[in-house]
């Protein structure tokens, strides 16, 4: 008999699979799955075999997160990091305290504010400037659709009551029309031009920083939601072959090339050139993002009807569709028939339905194909649009942490959208029964990476444990979605959409060992405990890649 280098045994194995199989143990050569069963994959036990004892945790397949931005994230922990914090005061200690431990640096940059922690969610200039009147500094907020910056970048941008708003974005003013220190969308991009350049070590530092933390999650897949140059990030693209090249990326990443929306079909050919050349070991470039509309927050998320002003009356403003129609259409079709998948975020009714427009078209244009194309978001979806995601063969690709009533939510979103829109979000309830394909992501670094945290908002359609802020009623409970489904879309889910479900995304023989190990078995605990989960142990083809301190 020939014995196993890796066996789990002595818990629940959730497989992910339609069948919905019960074992309790699984053995692994090789970097495959070689047995799935109960008592019998013991016998594969022998000398050198490395035994995971279970007893009585939870083994499921390794989360794969539909959208995220690593390298953002990793930048992030290296910079100023805001995301841990909640309200203005600490941000400003925190700012002053980066801005003292780094006096040499010609720009403090960072971020992940919450719009919540200030009024309308715009902070000013004359804040920041408290703690930093000497350099410039500019501060994306957690969703990355805002900028906080200070009277220093505002006067080297050039940027006064006379600088008109750019077509994709909106510069906050005071009541007099100055410029207040808050920058919507690509108005950022008044700034951004001018930060220095992001070197390929530090977006490779960057990468691998937050590939360990994906690991500590549990993900062994991803999908980067933005390959290519964006902002002052620059472009990861780089970064993911090198680190491939070099045997040091050991995530399974889908890179989705970003779609220039100030630029029309003549940048396809580029496109086809980075997508050669962006390709190696575990990383391949075969998605393009398109960023169809901004944030409901902000009032740039595209809606079909106008925005209400928080007292129930409309508003003259409908947000910002950021590729027209016109193009996207073309696009779309252009994209599809060249092989490329579409990877859309779409946060209003009107951007998920020409989004939706985009791939009925490319089906009409070039027939059906299995790119497997998907929205992300999908936070406001007209009633009329849900059965259109399985019609359409388009996954519903979910951030559903972000499905729970806190202050953003309360504060900035549902005033604002009125009734009966208010209702209309994050509707997985009804994608699920339509039969739509549910996939599952975070957007880290606009929200944590904690695939249990989400987990828990899909089902329970509350905040997690330790994500609370303040007592909240369920949001729209008929929208919740059971643990087993919400468990599938963040794997098998997840890699149907990476086109990586031949060889991931179920625990399955055959398959890559890409495994994690939970603290507990989430389906035998109280439903309000399961973002309570922890992570103990992740493997990708068998090799440990994160250890808990008390795996």
């Amino acid at each position: 008999m020939t014995h196993a280098d890796l066996v789990f045994s002595g818990g629940p194995v959730f497989t992910s699979t339609t069948q919905r199989t019960r074992a309790s143990a699984v053995a692994v050569t090789g970097g495959r799955i070689v047995a799935v069963g109960h008592d019998e994959v013991r016998e594969l036990i022998g000398p050198r075999t490395e035994h995971v004892d279970l007893a009585g945790r939870m083994l499921v397949p390794g989360f794969q997160d539909a959208h995220v931005h690593p390298v953002w994230g990793g930048l992030d922990l290296m910079r100023c990091n805001l995301a841990e914090l909640e309200t203005r005061d600490a941000y400003l200690d925190a700012i002053a305290s980066y801005a003292a431990a780094k006096p040499d640096e010609e720009w403090i940059l960072g971020g992940g504010w919450s719009m919540s922690a200030f009024p309308g969610g715009t902070p000013t200039a004359a804040e920041l400037d408290t703690v930093v009147p000497d350099r410039p500094a500019f501060l994306p907020n957690r969703d990355g659709h805002g900028a906080w910056v200070n009277s220093a970048a505002l006067r080297l941008a050039g940027i006064d009551r006379d600088t008109p708003d750019p077509s994709d974005g909106r510069i906050e003013r005071d009541a007099s029309g100055a410029p207040s220190g808050t920058l919507h969308e690509g108005a950022m991009g008044l700034v951004n031009r001018l930060l220095p350049r992001t070197t390929d070590e530090e977006l490779e530092q960057a990468l691998l920083l937050g590939q360990e933390y994906l690991h500590s999650y549990g993900i062994t897949a991803w999908q980067d939601a933005i390959v290519g140059t964006y902002g002052d990030a620059g472009d990861p693209g780089p970064a993911y072959v090198s680190a491939a090249a070099s045997g040091k990326l050991t995530g399974r990443v889908v890179g989705a090339l970003w779609w220039d929306r100030l630029r029309g079909l003549e940048q396809i050919d580029e496109l086809v050139e980075k997508r050669a050349q962006y390709q190696g070991g575990r990383f391949r470039s075969t998605s393009i993002k398109i960023m169809q509309d901004g944030v409901a927050e902000n009032f740039t998320a595209a809606m079909l009807e106008p925005y209400c002003d928080g007292h129930g009356h409309f508003t003259d403003n409908s947000g910002i569709s950021f590729v027209d129609p016109a193009v996207l259409l073309p696009a779309a079709a252009q994209l599809d028939a060249i092989g490329f998948q579409l990877h859309f975020h779409a946060i209003g009714d009107r951007a998920v339905r020409e989004c939706l427009d985009a791939v009925e078209h490319a089906i009409e244009r070039n027939g059906r194909s299995d790119h497997r194309h998907h929205i992300a978001h999908i936070q406001v979806v007209h009633p009329d649009d849900i059965r259109r995601f399985r019609e359409l063969g388009v996954a519903a690709n979910m951030q559903s942490l972000w499905a729970a009533l806190e202050p953003q939510m309360v504060d900035l979103t549902l005033p604002f959208l009125g009734s009966p829109r208010d209702a209309w979000q994050y509707p997985f309830g009804d994608l699920q029964r339509s039969g739509a394909v549910l996939a599952a992501g975070s957007d880290w670094s606009v929200s944590t990476p904690n695939p249990l945290a989400a987990i828990h908002v899909a089902v329970n359609r509350l905040s997690a444990p330790g994500h609370e802020e303040g007592e909240y009623d369920v949001f729209l409970p008929e929208q919740a979605i059971d643990l087993a489904t919400s468990l599938t879309a963040y794997t098998a889910g997840s890699a149907y959409v990476n086109h990586l479900d031949d060889v991931t995304g179920t625990i399955e023989v055959g398959k890559y060992a890409d495994l994690v190990v939970l603290d507990r078995d989430p389906f035998a605990g109280p439903a309000s405990q399961i973002g309570a989960t922890r992570v103990l142990q992740t493997f990708v083809e068998g090799e440990r890649v994160y250890a808990a301190s008390d795996a």
